[in-house]
């Protein structure tokens, strides 16, 4: 199947089964989430992948009670940076250059730039900053997981705070982005599984300029 067959295919699922996910699959669809582009290739963020059901049944409490929660295979957080600081970004180009034989000082023009520019930029910026570029991550892990017939569920409907504390990201200097709940369709009891799937039409979605 080609990507649009599988984006066609995949939905928001409501009710999931609570069948694993083989961690082959897992695998694939984590690593499609670590090869994501991200600004400046800093990769502002962390994804917690959780299985624990005790630990999910504690999150389900600060989602609403959302069923997908309790009954998904895995639980993918996407926990972005809280803030900006030297030492991070730093240790991203540090890394980067020992990965690509450059000595350090290579990137010093492009990194004192970047320095310059979130300094001048409030802790709250930061994490906007750093939580959109968990949410293109997030994409790309949806499309994989499409791919190989996983269902996928992004949500924000849950207390962010609360699950900072269930999870205790501020000790990590890390803040949720984003939830991925992924598993298997409950269909028989899913009231959406069976409705077409419904998006704007391409004449108002897409505009060209030639």
């Amino acid at each position: 199947m080609n990507i649009i067959e599988n984006l066609n295919w995949r939905y928001a699922t409501k009710k999931m089964n609570g069948a694993k996910v083989p961690q082959e699959k897992l695998d694939i669809i984590l690593d499609a989430a670590r090869l994501a582009p991200s600004s400046s290739g800093l990769q502002p963020f962390e994804v917690i992948v959780i299985s624990n059901k005790e630990l999910l049944e504690k999150i389900k409490l600060v989602a609403n009670g959302q069923s997908q929660i309790a009954d998904c295979s895995h639980l993918l957080v996407f926990a972005a940076w809280d803030t900006y600081t030297e030492d991070r970004v730093n240790e991203v180009f540090k890394r980067s250059n020992g990965e690509r034989g450059l000595p350090d000082s290579a990137t010093d023009g492009y990194r004192t730039m970047l320095l310059g520019m979130l300094g001048a930029q409030t802790t709250e910026q930061h994490y906007q900053h750093a939580a959109k570029q968990a949410y293109i991550s997030l994409g790309i892990a949806m499309a994989a997981a499409a791919e190989l017939k996983v269902d996928a569920t992004p949500m924000e409907g849950f207390d962010y705070k609360g699950l900072d504390e269930v999870l205790d990201l501020k000790s990590k200097g890390l803040r949720t982005a984003v939830i991925l709940p992924i598993g298997y369709r409950d269909e028989a009891n899913d009231w959406l599984v069976k409705l077409k799937k419904v998006r704007t039409p391409k004449e108002k979605f897409i505009t060209e300029i030639k």
